[in-house]
């Protein structure tokens, strides 16, 4: 098989699927009388990633590997193609996601012990709904209370590959900054389409530094 049927049948396995491929996910569509390594399915994906360049769609990794998105300049547009407005989350959930994000895992308990009230039911549910965080273990405390942690889904939903591309909690200024790029779509944590809209990386500031109000015992959820 040649690079470019090759390059062709990655291409359109990657917009026929409703989730990122990986390099083993994209080798596994071949049989050994194909005889594809990974290195060309490597040099595929380069070059479909460079082909994309001044285009409207990108090629980008994810955790869970390669897939088509629609590109940043073009949303503005491409979104009015869906109904659903917009869902808007509260600081509060806000500043939840930021703290398991960044000081992971981490129990709930200690979550109010940094923001100073206690953290709605509803919060957590909708985290764990949306499948970006997760119970990975219990704190060896009395309780055993559950550790949380973000998720694969997490990293994908945000365009990364790891935890390490995250930004530096010296660079974060302060939390208004983190609510317009969390303007998601409540239909879904996933993808519904082969080409999914580009979201951008979450920030968020230092949990342990950042003056967070400290009014009500118990908070608004939504």
């Amino acid at each position: 098989m040649d690079l470019e049927q090759l390059k062709n049948i990655i291409e359109a396995s990657l917009l026929a699927s409703q989730e990122p491929l990986s390099r083993t996910a994209l080798g596994n569509l071949f049989n050994e009388q194909d005889a594809i390594s990974s290195e060309q399915i490597r040099q595929c994906l380069d070059a479909l990633r460079d082909a994309c360049v001044g285009r409207g769609i990108e090629l980008v990794e994810v955790a869970s590997g390669y897939r088509y998105q629609v590109c940043t300049d073009t949303y503005p547009w491409i979104s009015r193609l869906w109904k659903d407005r917009p869902q808007r989350y509260s600081r509060a959930l806000l500043e939840t996601l930021a703290l398991i994000t960044y000081r992971q895992p981490i129990t709930r308990g200690e979550i109010e012990q940094v923001r100073g009230v206690v953290v709605s039911t509803q919060i957590m549910r909708t985290l764990e709904d949306r499948e970006w965080v997760r119970v990975v273990g219990h704190r060896d405390t009395p309780g055993r209370p559950a550790l949380y942690a973000t998720t694969r889904e997490f990293l994908d939903y945000f365009n990364l590959k790891s935890l390490d591309e995250l930004p530096s909690l010296a660079d974060i200024r302060d939390l208004t900054e983190l609510e317009p790029q969390l303007s998601l779509d409540g239909s879904s944590s996933k993808p519904d389409a082969a080409i999914p809209a580009h979201q951008t990386t979450p920030t968020s500031p230092d949990p342990m530094t950042h003056e967070l109000p400290h009014t009500d015992s118990q908070e608004q959820p939504l």
